[in-house]
């Protein structure tokens, strides 16, 4: 595919809450709460967190009626498209509905007989809401996996079609398909293959990723390989840990391929033994303080005279070390030599006044 003819620009467009997916539209960054749905007090103020960090859909877990219920609360002090994630019991997809879910996430397979897959989506027909269809290799069913003699991107898809079949039988194609595995090369096959026999909308993720650090390579290598390909509409990083690090890492993911811009960039070198002052510190507070401005620039933090003017002048701003010192450099110009411990703050201030 080249870039004017990519599967995400002729996917159906699908409306969650505010917000289209789909046709073309920005590929939107998902996160899901990891607080009890039923505390609506630490799910808002959860929420809230993620949406200052930049999170555009959250889901959130309903395992009971109390959770379905408080939905409804949750609602009226976020800002965001909320999606309620349903196993088993259909019953909690209705509530869910009812209480004003902009989509839900449902597993045709475990909800249970037709008839109360029916009732799903004619309560979903009803308000006009999307349902996302989601498979996982974990929970591929057993026909499959002797099928297929395991679990494989084939089974996978075969999955993810036939419970997209079940409910377009029943009259609806409001609908978003997930297929996720912890298998790397397994999900990134299953999405190539997936995405020439539909038109749907993907959710793209690496299911049970890991921690911070195992976790952001493997989804920053699957998710690049999946979304280079023009394939994906919304992602989610998936880590085990504040899934405020998940938004981070999505948001650098999608800025590194070029799919999305605003945000600054930070980049800086690896450090060696020609370094005369604490560059990892100065590094590490720089990519935090950063986080908050709204600004589409690059900023080098280099640590020695060999390379660093060089590539502080390719950024838009940027110092570079020297014995205790170092140069602040905007534009490609050299702006003045500063003690170290005054870079920081001259970062700082050059941001806040940028034009």
């Amino acid at each position: 595919m080249n870039d004017k003819d990519t599967y995400r620009m002729h996917t159906k467009v699908i409306q969650i809450g505010d917000r289209k997916i789909g046709g073309g539209n920005p590929i939107a960054i998902q996160s899901m709460t990891n607080t009890k749905t039923e505390d609506v007090k630490a799910t808002v103020e959860q929420i809230l967190r993620l949406e200052r960090a930049g999170c555009e859909i959250i889901r959130c877990t309903v395992p009971t009626l109390e959770a379905a219920a408080a939905i409804r609360e949750i609602k009226k002090q976020i800002h965001i498209p909320l999606v309620a994630d349903i196993h088993f019991d259909y019953r909690m997809a209705l509530a869910a509905i009812e209480n004003g879910a902009d989509k839900i996430r449902i597993n045709p397979g475990n909800i249970g007989n037709p008839e109360r897959v029916k009732a799903v989506v004619d309560a979903a027909k009803e308000r006009n809401i999307p349902i996302r269809v989601g498979v996982n290799s974990g929970s591929l069913e057993k026909p499959l996996v002797e099928k297929y003699g395991g679990v494989n991107a084939e089974g996978i898809v075969e999955s993810a079609l036939d419970k997209v079949h079940m409910i377009e039988d029943l009259g609806y194609d409001n609908l978003v398909i997930s297929i996720k595995s912890s298998d790397v090369l397994m999900c990134v096959k299953a999405h190539e293959l997936l995405a020439g026999r539909t038109v749907y909308p993907l959710h793209v993720g690496i299911t049970e990723s890991g921690t911070v650090n195992s976790g952001n390579i493997k989804s920053a290598i699957g998710l690049s390989l999946i979304l280079s390909q023009g394939i994906g509409d919304t992602i989610r990083v998936s880590l085990t840990g504040d899934p405020v690090e998940e938004i981070k890492s999505a948001k650098l993911i999608l800025r590194t391929l070029g799919l999305r811009k605003g945000g600054i960039e930070v980049v800086s070198c690896p450090t060696c033994g020609r370094t005369q002052i604490n560059l990892i510190d100065l590094a590490t507070k720089v990519e935090k303080m950063v986080e908050d401005y709204p600004l589409d620039i690059k900023v080098a933090v280099m640590g020695c005279v060999v390379n660093g003017p060089g590539e502080a002048k390719e950024a838009d701003l940027g110092v570079a070390g020297g014995i205790g010192e170092g140069l602040l450099i905007k534009h490609g110009e050299i702006v003045k030599k500063l003690p170290e411990d005054q870079l920081l703050p001259a970062l700082k201030e050059e941001l806040d006044h940028w034009s």
